[in-house]
């Protein structure tokens, strides 16, 4: 039995497949972010603007543009085939096992995590309204922001894409990267540990606050996958995570704002632990009371399985079984 961080030394675990994978994985993610930025290009071209005002929306370098918005989710996205071709492809072994230990998305768990993730929210509301400002750029007026078509095509940006996007960061981050380092280092500190500090530096020059705030995300996140067994906690409290950051700026603020935070203060660090710690706390205590598996049996792809030992619990049998 093995645990999730070393479900690809069960194929081919050589440091050099791990280099290839990782490879792979950032090379299809480059070639599919330059393919949606041509084909949103292609469309703004052809829906009237000029070509060097249609590459400027996409640029991001002034302002946040819903298109530049859908490019960056598009480009995220793209971490999820990303990582099940790597997983397919260079290490020999079912697509299914970059998502969870049984081979496959866990949807009943998956939906309990996002209703667990709803009450670490409400924490994290009764810890915001004690404490002092948490500036972190965003200009929060407290008005509602006007209704307009640039809000329209943002809101659908957001509900469509971000998902995606929060999913294929934790593909990418808390899934290729969490095994690959769990193949060459067997050490479960060592495999949460720097994917959560790639992760953070990912997101370009940051204020320290809000550096700090993403490496402790990480952390969380990438603790969860190891006593979860999978990525279904850690993308749903991802997804939350960034529909409240992007709900609440269309309302209230401005999405260059949300996308680019500055000015942020330590003040936000125990509003930002709160959400993280308690939804870590309640995700751990439900998970032991429903028996969800942290450990998996892979063979290489086409082998024969090996015996698993008793049938999983009723609670990781909920919902349909996806090819990945």
């Amino acid at each position: 039995m093995l645990a999730y961080h070393r479900l690809l030394t069960a194929g081919r675990p050589s440091r050099w497949w791990v280099l290839l994978g990782v490879a792979l994985v950032v090379v299809f993610f480059l070639v599919a972010q330059t393919v949606a930025a041509g084909v949103i290009a292609a469309g703004l071209i052809l829906g009237g603007l000029p070509t060097d005002v249609a590459l400027d929306r996409l640029s991001g370098t002034d302002e946040v543009t819903p298109s530049f918005l859908a490019l960056v989710n598009l480009g995220w996205a793209a971490a999820i085939p990303a990582v099940v071709l790597a997983v397919w492809l260079v290490h020999g072994l079912h697509p299914g096992w970059a998502v969870s230990v049984v081979r496959r998305v866990r949807w009943g768990w998956f939906a309990t995590c996002l209703g667990l993730s709803l009450v670490a929210l409400v924490a994290t509301l009764l810890v915001s309204a004690v404490l002092p400002a948490q500036g972190n750029g965003a200009e929060i007026t407290g008005e509602l922001n006007s209704w307009s078509r640039t809000m329209r095509d943002f809101l659908l940006v957001v509900v469509l894409l971000t998902p995606l996007q929060a999913a294929g960061e934790e593909f990418a981050f808390r899934g290729y990267l969490t095994q690959a380092v769990g193949t060459l280092v067997p050490s479960r500190l060592v495999a949460v540990v720097v994917p959560a500090l790639l992760f953070a530096l990912a997101h370009g020059a940051q204020d320290p606050p809000v550096f700090v705030d993403r490496f402790a995300f990480g952390l969380v996140a990438g603790f969860l996958v190891l006593a979860t067994g999978g990525l279904e906690a850690g993308i749903a409290m991802h997804v939350l995570n960034n529909l409240l950051a992007f709900g609440m700026a269309l309302a209230f603020s401005d999405m260059t704002s949300a996308m680019n935070p500055s000015g942020g203060t330590w003040w936000s660090l125990p509003v930002t632990l709160t959400q993280s710690l308690v939804y870590l706390g309640v995700v751990l205590w439900v998970a032991r009371r429903r028996g969800i598996a942290t450990e998996g049996t892979p063979a290489p792809w086409g082998a024969p399985r090996r015996p698993a030992g008793p049938p999983p619990p009723p609670s990781e049998l909920v919902g349909p079984d996806p090819r990945v």
